[in-house]
């Protein structure tokens, strides 16, 4: 139970420290508010590195799977509270791009701050895990730089896991786009920590390409370019697909719609039309 209080400290200083920081960075408007992507992306990755430390070595602490995607479940749903017109993921960015939402140059100027705050989380993390402040972080600090990969399947059939998660992720964000955030907050978390679950025998199913990066990238068993493979290319095949389900087309790309017919929304019924042909 002292594991858990401290794990809980942490977490709730990470999320609400950088939020506090990050609205005071929206508040100051202009370019300053952009910095916000890079504390929003850092908090995510922080919680997320420590829950990957509970499925690691849970067991040793007396914790379970159970209690580990429920603190993942909370920790997605506190940082949605906290970043509400933040995205955290790269994914989500190339589908604002994708969707003309957004221009080349502020989506790549978000896509380096992501995965720069995603990088210092995990520089972070082994400084906060050398305070050996619970028996688990105290094993974490003698592994050193020692992680297990959360890949433990073949690059393709990752990559193809790490696509259907990103696929599904996003046309439920598309689906709930007009819908309130009291709706789509618990949802899209639920979805996330159940994407999670589902894929934790093979990929882990981050949806995320930042996330993934600062939790498995740098754990041996496969190189950078495997990695990248499976939790950037996936992801980007999943957002692609997405948009083009979810549209018809691809708006940055074409405007013609392959999928859906554009039919008028309000049509006069035949047998109105042809009483009407008669009495003339």
């Amino acid at each position: 139970m002292t594991d858990l209080n401290v794990m809980l400290a942490y977490f709730l200083s990470v999320l609400g420290v950088s939020a506090f920081l990050g609205l005071l960075l929206r508040r100051r408007g202009g370019r300053l508010a952009v910095l916000a992507e890079l504390l929003a992306a850092f908090s995510l990755a922080a919680c997320r590195l420590e829950v990957r430390s509970m499925e690691e070595l849970g067991e040793w602490a007396g914790v379970g799977p159970d209690v580990t995607f429920t603190v993942l479940f909370l920790t997605l749903l506190a940082h949605a509270a906290c970043w509400p017109v933040v995205s955290s993921n790269p994914s989500v960015n190339l589908l604002h791009f994708l969707l003309q939402e957004a221009p080349l140059r502020t989506t790549l100027l978000r896509l380096l701050l992501q995965l720069a705050g995603a990088h210092l989380a995990w520089l972070s993390a082994g400084h906060y895990w050398a305070l050996e402040l619970t028996d688990m972080h105290m094993i974490k600090s003698l592994m050193g730089s020692e992680c297990s990969t959360v890949l433990r399947t073949s690059l393709l059939l990752g990559s193809a896991t790490e696509a259907v998660c990103s696929l599904t992720f996003h046309l439920l964000l598309l689906a709930l786009q007009r819908r309130s955030a009291l709706l789509q907050v618990p949802l899209l978390a639920l979805t996330l920590t159940l994407l999670s679950y589902a894929a934790s025998t093979s990929s882990a199913g981050f949806a995320n390409p930042s996330l993934a990066y600062a939790v498995t990238f740098n754990c041996p068993g496969f190189s950078f370019l495997q990695y990248a493979i499976v939790y950037w290319l996936g992801p980007l095949v999943g957002v692609v697909l997405a948009v083009f389900i979810y549209m018809g087309h691809i708006p940055r790309l074409f405007s013609k719609n392959l999928l859906y017919s554009q039919r008028s929304r309000f049509r006069t019924p035949k047998r109105k039309e042809e009483g009407a042909k008669k009495s003339s």
